[in-house]
């Protein structure tokens, strides 16, 4: 049985069709493939064509690139590249998957999105791994994305020792032993009976509802009550009960304390509300709910997450007593495989866990051993394979049982990379978004050994990718630009990577010629304003780690993947400087999505255990700190560049202050799209309407009355400065400069998203159709709109993850900018050519996990160069040697895995152990 933490929503054998972790989608096949190829590629490989290519702002493009290749799609950000693999290739495979099963199951699969294209031929079955923004639930793990929980918990049932009265209690038809299910805390076999397999106890306390007992119930002691008329009515309740509400809390008697907060009773009285004035209010029949009734209610059937999330914030969290927060029933942690229960086997790193099956796997007998001894043979069979590729990806250092929320969009790819070499699928086509993301420069030899493997086995392997090293080694580059938005989606060059080099028009060319950056040295960096030390820092695989960081300064903290990069950034320093300063948020900092969140804590509490610091100094010259990273700006279409910049609540203003809207007596609410007053009653504000097809996917079509303007006619009627509110919204940001250029506030803003490469944009871009990179740079341009404020610091977490390179230069020097300012900025980066230029780089290492957690090198770029026990500085030295590649075309990785300086790892570095391809010989 699949773990039910990880459900999906594509539906292909051989993913699970409910799992919004495991986002590998499997589409049907194409139509068949033409002849074989003529022009060297691999024999019978043929061409993948596609004709009028028009999803999202691609202008009716066609092209052709041979099977059976590493083709890398480029362009800067936004160009559309994307949408041709994924929206149109992928989109267009799995649109006839879907139209050749049954009707009533095809219901059941979701819908598939209109790929927008004439014609595909050639493209075979797809697997796409695309960046997700979300991990899937709080349960999610690393066990459930690679698959590997079920097959251990299947080790555990037919392999493990279980205790004799554990034996006597099962079932008869399984030998008395437990079953798969017993093992997985997210059934009701096997989750604890007392906690329902969250691991705590979520319980109201006195103080977690009254945190401050001085204040009275007028002045708010009671925290927990909602606002607005909820919470007004829970006081009225009170004061028609004849309780006083203006005593101090600690005043009141405690059989009445304990009445408010824990009764079981809920009266109903006639509420006689306060007069306040302007309003007429009747009187009303008021049933009360103690708080802590409330709380539990909210906490488990809220539909307003939100709401949800603000319940459990006064609810005390304990550990629970019945299996100590290890989630399952008790039988369960008593049975044991290779002495352990499973546990202890999951709190094990990959690479150790590997190393402990594989010599169990060599200590089993050739052959007629017990049934136990077979069934144990055949399950390290499937799990081993997969181990070693987690571990040959870099990932040895990640526990089954670690949280899929807690890792980057790099390494969740990754993770699910391994699964598929498991899968052993020929004749498919997988379709990657930029998989070199959170690599180390020094680890992406695995990922040509990975891609090499998948081109062996007769797949095809199509990269959405900004890494130039791996374009550069790539059969085919189909390069799309020029630019973003409504300036890119055309395909500038389809064909070798040779003849990209001298186009003129292309980004991704200029890319490729340019000269290695010179590394900083210390002479030229900036002089600190001051400094930043935190001593004696303990935090996940951070262990007494010293941190002196220049303030005023551009600071890169580079190493490996699980160094510790993000818990130094993010986890230390966010935290403890949050504590020190006032602390402005550009992200949401509400992370829960899901109602399995509320058990977040409870798969690893030591995750989010706070970081332990010995001492703190210079945090007094530090006024503010910002947190920046690529979580989506909204996940309403509802949202869109305009309202979450703020530009939108100006410009409704000079609306509202025209003559004619004035006149009419309309306010600024007439001019949103969000309220019925002004808005298109046909399609609500959207400007498209769905239309639903019976066992067919669905669709949108503009909405026939107003035509995609989203408002009614009559609120079109109003102009400013010769443009209505819908035409304002389909403004790119470079056009909407010229037209708000007297205004002085909205055309900061404008400038700030066109100087950071966000010009292409409209005002009214949906928010769901921003990528990561996209939403991180319109929070930065958010940022750097306002007027300053004092010393702030910036922390940002792998920064040019989604960039072109050409837009990695815009983003440096608007951090350049804020530096000059006076400010700090800290980014977690791989990025070498970032790194090259910032002015300190810290250095962790010397691997991942329990081996890394120190600082290796720090200093300026020029010194970690120079430095041969830091992998940062050993590719920082080579990427300094690189010459320029001018006219001349790089060179493509060969059989040893050999390519262009600076991201090969060097020959004492292992690539990593992918496992070979299975023997199909026999097939």
């Amino acid at each position: 049985m699949k773990d039910s933490a990880d459900s999906t929503t594509q539906t292909t054998p051989p993913m699970d069709p409910m799992d919004p972790v495991v986002s590998a989608t499997l589409a049907a096949p194409g139509t068949q493939a033409p002849p074989a190829d003529p022009s060297g590629h691999a024999p019978g490989t043929g061409h993948i064509r596609a004709a009028d290519a028009h999803l999202h702002n691609l202008r009716h493009v066609s092209l052709e690139f041979p099977r059976g290749a590493l083709v890398a799609f480029t362009g800067v950000s936004g160009s559309g590249k994307s949408s041709l693999a994924f929206g149109t290739l992928h989109g267009e495979v799995q649109r006839r998957y879907l139209e050749s099963i049954a009707p009533f199951a095809r219901r059941l699969l979701g819908d598939a999105m209109d790929p927008c294209v004439g014609s595909v031929t050639g493209m075979p079955p797809s697997v796409a791994l695309e960046q997700r923004t979300s991990a899937g639930g709080a349960r999610s793990t690393v066990g459930t994305v690679t698959t590997l929980s079920n097959a251990v918990r299947l080790l555990y049932s037919r392999a493990g020792e279980h205790p004799a009265d554990v034996l006597s209690r099962g079932s008869a038809l399984h030998g008395g032993r437990l079953t798969s299910d017993a093992f997985s805390p997210n059934t009701p076999e096997g989750m604890c009976p007392a906690c329902h397999g969250a691991g705590v106890l979520r319980e109201p306390t006195e103080a977690s509802m009254v945190p401050d007992p001085s204040l009275s119930i007028a002045e708010g002691a009671i925290a927990a009550w909602p606002g607005a008329w909820l919470g007004k009515n829970f006081r009225d309740i009170l004061r028609t009960l004849g309780i006083d509400l203006y005593v101090p809390w600690r005043e009141l008697p405690e059989d009445t304390r304990e009445w408010i907060l824990f009764t079981d009773e809920q009266p109903v009285v006639t509420v006689v509300p306060e007069r306040e004035a302007g309003r007429i209010q009747r009187n009303y029949q008021g049933k009360w709910t103690s708080v802590a009734r409330y709380l539990r209610r909210t906490a488990d059937e809220s539909k307003t997450e939100r709401s949800r999330r603000r319940a459990l914030r006064h609810l005390q969290t304990r550990r629970c007593p019945e299996c100590e927060g290890h989630r399952l029933t008790r039988d369960a942690l008593r049975v044991t495989y290779l002495g352990e229960p499973i546990h202890r086997l999951g709190e094990r790193a990959a690479e150790d866990l590997l190393e402990r099956l594989a010599g169990r796997e060599d200590r089993l007998p050739g052959g007629g051993g017990t049934p136990e001894e077979e069934a144990e043979r055949l399950l390290l069979e499937s799990i081993l394979p997969v181990l070693r590729a987690v571990v040959g990806l870099g990932l040895g250092h990640l526990s089954l049982d670690r949280r899929a929320q807690s890792l980057s969009s790099g390494e969740l790819q990754r993770l699910r990379l391994a699964a598929q070499l498991r899968a052993g699928l020929f004749g498919v086509a997988y379709v990657l978004d930029e998989p070199s993301a959170g690599l180390h420069p020094s680890e992406k030899g695995v990922l040509r050994d990975l891609f090499r493997r998948f081109l062996e086995e007769g797949n095809s392997v199509l990269l959405v990718e900004h890494d130039m090293d791996l374009v550069a080694q790539a059969d085919w580059v189909v390069d799309v630009g020029p630019g973003a938005g409504v300036e890119g989606g055309r395909v500038l060059h389809s064909g070798p990577v040779e003849g990209l080099l001298d186009h003129a028009e292309s980004a991704t060319a200029r890319s490729l010629r340019a000269p290695a950056p010179e590394l900083r040295t210390a002479e030229e960096t900036r002089e600190p304003s001051g400094r930043l030390r935190l001593t004696g820092i303990r935090a996940r695989t951070l262990h007494d780690v010293d941190l002196d960081l220049p303030l005023g300064c551009l600071t890169a903290v580079a190493g490996v993947s699980g160094a510790g990069k993000s818990t130094l950034v993010t986890h230390v320093l966010g935290g403890v400087l949050g504590e020190r300063v006032r602390t402005a948020l550009a992200d949401d900092p509400e992370p829960a999505e899901t109602g399995a969140d509320a058990d977040a804590d409870a798969l690893d509490p030591a995750e989010d255990a706070a970081p332990v610091v010995a001492s703190v100094e210079g945090a007094e010259a530090v006024d503010r700190l910002v947190r920046i990273t690529q979580k989506p700006i909204g996940r309403s279409p509802r949202s869109c560049l305009a309202t979450y910049t703020g530009l939108f609540d100006r410009v409704r203003r000079l609306f509202a202050a025209t003559p004619l809207a004035r006149e009419r007596g309309w306010g600024i609410g007439r001019f949103s799209y969000n309220v019925a007053e002004g808005r298109c009653p046909t399609c609500a504000g959207e400007g498209r309407i769905e239309v639903e097809l019976v066992f067919l996917p669905g669709s949108y079509a503009v909405c026939p009355d107003c035509h995609g303007a989203r408002y009614a006619p009559e609120t079109l009627e109003v102009a400013w400065n010769g443009h209505d509110v819908a035409q304002i919204l389909q403004l790119s940001v470079r056009a909407a400069r010229e037209v708000f250029a007297d205004d002085a506030g909205v055309s900061r803003a404008l400038e700030a998203l066109d100087a950071i490469g966000l010009g292409y944009l409209t005002l009214g871009q949906p928010a769901t159709e921003l990528s990561g990179g996209e939403a991180q740079r319109i929070k930065l341009a958010t940022e750097l709109q306002r007027a300053p404020r004092g010393h702030t610091v910036y922390l940002l977490d792998e920064p040019t993850v989604g960039l072109h390179p050409a837009d990695v230069e815009l983003l440096v020097a608007e951090l350049n900018r804020l530096t000059d300012q006076g400010n700090t900025v800290v980014a977690v980066e791989h990025d070498l050519r970032v790194i090259a230029q910032a002015d300190h780089v810290v250095d962790l290492g010397p691997g991942a996990g329990e081996r890394g957690g120190r600082i290796v090198a720090r200093g300026a770029p020029a010194e970690v160069a120079a430095d041969p026990a830091s992998a940062t500085g050993r590719c920082l030295a080579r990427l300094a040697e690189r010459p320029a590649a001018g006219g001349a075309a790089p060179e493509r990785s060969g059989p040893d895995g050999s390519g262009p300086d600076g991201v090969v790892p060097d020959p004492t570095e292992p690539a990593g152990n992918i496992p070979t391809a299975p023997d199909r010989s026999g097939a």
